[in-house]
């Protein structure tokens, strides 16, 4: 798929039910693997083994999964549980009627001394081709693909200044989103309140918030 390399090209079923037979996995998110996902296919692994490729020092391979799906929506908490089982960065097509989302998320080092990778926040592009994706197979080593694989999906989102690693930038949009919320959130109580002095108190932060966010 995307156009990688034939030696990347892995092309093996993965049975769904891997991801939830673990016993601590609840019966709600059971029934969405279930109900939304038909198949799950293991395409490509992008690897110094599979392609001219070096390695990296945080990506040691890249996974391409296709999940074709029943609907044209998928709930994130399956791609999280997925991400949870898998120890390798991974890159998700959600496939539908002809139709295509890329799908991934910022995962890191857990810092606990093992292989174990955090996974963040997730990104996405649109409904569109497969041809059509923007995604490029861009980076000399594991790490720099990985980086651009994000960025590409991310989009605007994740625009950066000179010298911004990707870390910084997902931290970043993290914090835009956090300011975001809670801006809603004040102006919600801004217009409750009744109380005059409460309201300059909540404006003034209100402005606070507003003034960090112009500078994000």
């Amino acid at each position: 798929m995307l156009g990688l390399p034939k030696s990347t090209e892995f092309n093996r079923r993965i049975p769904k039910q891997k991801f939830y037979e673990n016993l601590t996995v609840s019966p709600t998110l059971k029934r969405i693997f279930v109900e939304q996902i038909r198949v799950i296919w293991w395409r490509n692994k992008i690897a110094p083994a599979t392609m001219n490729l070096a390695a990296g020092e945080a990506v040691t391979e890249i996974e391409v999964f296709e999940v074709c799906l029943s609907a044209p929506q998928l709930n994130e908490a399956v791609l999280r549980q997925i991400d949870k089982e898998i120890p390798y960065h991974i890159l998700f097509l959600l496939g539908y009627e002809g139709k295509y989302q890329a799908w991934t998320a910022y995962k890191e080092a857990a810092g606990s001394g093992t292989n174990a990778l955090k996974v963040g926040s997730y990104y996405h592009t649109d409904w569109m081709d497969e041809a059509a994706l923007p995604l490029k197979l861009d980076g000399l080593n594991t790490d720099k693909v990985y980086e651009n694989f994000v960025r590409q999906i991310a989009g605007e989102t994740l625009a950066s200044g000179a010298g911004e690693t990707l870390k910084e930038s997902v931290e970043r949009d993290t914090r835009r989103q956090e300011l975001q919320k809670q801006i809603v959130a004040l102006q919600v109580k801004v217009r409750r309140e009744r109380q005059l002095n409460k309201q300059v108190e909540l404006n003034t932060k209100l402005k606070r918030l507003k003034r960090e966010l112009d500078t994000i």
